[in-house]
């Protein structure tokens, strides 16, 4: 199956998910990243904001808030394809819809950070195989910024067990992820 065929048919998974399930099971996910050593001993935290009914992040950026850690949020920059990486310091009073709709930071609370403090990177995306392959949405914004961020920095996907496949086609240019957390499991990938 190609990549164009695979994302709209776990997409339409995903969309097809209640909230009930997208809370229920992003709280699962959620306790199993505040369980790893990764997470503990982060202390600036690339996470993204959730966006039509991804794993949703709310629950993990205010904990981590409370816990004294730094979160980093990414800003898409469509004409460069790039991220921008902000501190985020109140999750409630800082944010509003940014590009695609995306919750971003209101300019005044734009807090640019250098991508080498970062110690912890949370990826979305629509797929991926046991591997650590994922298929993103097909701008390639993370995969420019990994390459960016230093090779120990693990990098966690957090998704639906629905979003799991047993092969994703890598390009020349995929950084596979370091573990997958679904509602059910850690999976530390095979690469």
């Amino acid at each position: 199956m190609d990549k164009r065929t695979l994302r709209s048919e776990i997409l339409n998974k995903r969309k097809a998910l209640s909230k009930e399930e997208v809370i229920n099971k992003s709280s699962d996910i959620s306790s199993l990243l505040f369980s790893t050593e990764q997470y503990k001993n982060s202390k600036y935290i690339m996470c993204y904001i959730d966006f039509r009914n991804e794993v949703r992040t709310e629950e993990i950026i205010k904990s981590a808030l409370n816990e004294g850690k730094n979160i980093i949020i990414p800003i898409s920059v469509v004409e460069t394809k790039q991220l921008i990486l902000s501190q985020l310091m109140d999750y409630d009073k800082e944010l509003e819809a940014g590009t695609y709709g995306i919750l971003e930071p209101k300019k005044e609370f734009i807090r640019e950070v250098n991508p080498e403090l970062i110690d912890l990177v949370l990826m979305p995306g629509v797929a991926f195989d046991r591997r650590g392959y994922r298929i993103g949405y097909g701008g390639g914004y993370y995969d420019r910024f990994l390459t960016k961020i230093d090779d120990p920095v693990p990098k966690i996907a957090l998704a639906f067990e629905l979003q799991m496949v047993p092969h994703v086609r890598e390009g020349r240019y995929d950084l596979p992820v370091d573990y997958i957390i679904t509602e059910k499991e850690i999976i530390k990938s095979s690469k």
